[in-house]
């Protein structure tokens, strides 16, 4: 049988609130739930001093926490689904939300709202994307918008003036060529973003399109994917960014990026993570938007930046929604979170994090009121198989950063690709 590329993918795509609760629970002993996230070293360290605050307000109940990096959460959360075997409460991401929730794999949570479960004091709209077919599935613990991080030191020394909440593809191009040549090529101006898709659906955004259609197929073009690779293979071919060995690593974690390791000035990232990269560096770290094409729109939008989910395997369902409860209601566990999941969604949550923040945090939070007027909509729900298609345009764009491809001919096949993995996701 003559296997083709499209039947190879065929084959491929196989605190306050708990004390409401009844008391018939406040009495076991023996109650334990398990929370699974993607995390870094400093995520991790605030989650696991939440989750101690929660079992010290509620000894009767223990929670065991599960993290591992973002590069290999998906699969090992796709091997727990297929198995039966999904922690209570796992964190979920606005591009997988709707997809686990078309599996059947979260449980809504609905009937627990004002049961135990606290939203009042929301803001408007906060957990309208974690809101699919008319039910609650995610509840928001973060707000967050793109951004580039870029160490702050290395400008300076470059001499690079630009101004970080409106700068042009242009700007950004003569930064990178400025810092390369300043330091003598030992620090490039940019980690080459060529197989960042979240950066890429910024670049779409920017042309007045978005990456999926209402009905849940491919909106974008083929030379909306053709000039996002060609603009990166300029930058590489002018040696003004980092090369194809630093940039085939899939998923790399935070202590792999360039800027983290000092051989790169820029990244992209989400703005509630410039904290943890601040974290693994010494030198100062600002946060620049992502750079607009002259003449184009800006192609940023605000969202979630993850959501805590109850699974269909949860078994102590009233713990889930306690544990749930205390991320969102409880000062100390919000001061503790910080910015790292987001800026809070409710005026409770960021008038107590306020007195708390640290130098990073303010920058951040001063970076993400500065773009508000420059957020374009709510972009449209990724449809059940976005996931996959994220990792085919990290294969295909592969094959164009080592050179295996023209960017022409990949961003053909990348759309019709992602075309056909939607069509047999449905």
């Amino acid at each position: 049988m003559k296997l083709t590329r499209r039947k190879l993918l065929g084959t491929a795509g196989a605190a306050a609130a708990f004390s409401a609760l009844p008391m018939r629970f406040a009495m076991a002993q023996d109650r334990s739930i398990r929370h699974f996230w993607w995390g870094n070293p400093t995520r991790d360290e605030r989650t696991f001093q939440v989750i101690d605050l929660f079992k010290a307000a509620h000894p009767q109940i223990d929670v065991s926490g599960e993290a591992i990096g973002w590069g290999d959460y998906w699969t090992k959360m796709a091997t727990q689904t297929a198995g039966g075997n999904m922690a209570d409460v796992v964190q979920m991401d606005h591009g997988f939300i709707n997809e686990y929730v078309s599996r059947g794999a979260l449980l809504p949570l609905d009937e627990y709202v004002g049961n135990g479960l606290q939203l009042d004091h929301y803001d408007d709209g906060a957990n309208a994307v974690g809101t699919i077919n008319g039910g609650l599935y995610g509840v928001s613990i973060g707000s967050t918008s793109q951004a580039i991080p870029y160490n702050t030191r290395v400008f300076e020394e470059a001499g690079v003036e630009f101004d970080p909440l409106n700068w042009t593809t242009e700007d950004f191009a003569a930064a990178c060529a400025r810092i390369t040549e300043h330091t003598g090529g030992a620090v490039t101006g940019s980690e080459d973003l060529s197989l960042y898709i979240e950066n890429f659906e910024v670049w779409v955004r920017q042309a007045g399109r978005e990456m999926y259609s209402e009905d849940g197929k491919i909106a974008l073009t083929v030379e909306d994917v053709r000039s996002y690779w060609d603009f990166w293979g300029e930058l590489r071919e002018a040696g003004v960014i980092e090369g194809p060995d630093a940039t085939v690593r899939l998923d790399k974690g935070m202590s792999e990026l360039g800027i983290v390791r000092g051989t790169s000035a820029m990244t992209f990232r989400y703005a509630n993570q410039v904290g943890a990269v601040q974290s693994l560096m010494a030198d100062p770290v600002g946060a620049a938007m992502v750079p607009h094409r002259a003449g184009m729109e800006y192609g940023h939008f605000v969202l979630p930046s993850m959501f805590l989910s109850m699974t269909r395997d949860a078994g102590d369902k009233e713990a889930v929604i306690a544990y749930i409860n205390h991320w969102i209601t409880s000062p100390e566990a919000i001061v503790t979170l910080g910015l790292d999941r987001g800026i809070p969604p409710s005026e409770m949550g960021r008038e107590a994090l306020a007195p708390h923040m640290s130098e990073v945090d303010s920058r951040v939070v001063a970076y993400f009121s500065g773009i508000q007027d420059k957020i374009g909509p709510t972009p449209t729900r990724k449809p059940k198989g976005a996931g996959e298609v994220r990792d085919n345009f990290m294969r295909t764009g592969t094959e164009v950063v080592l050179g295996n491809m023209p960017a022409s001919e990949a961003a053909e096949r990348f759309v019709e690709d992602a075309g056909y993995i939607l069509e047999r996701a449905q």
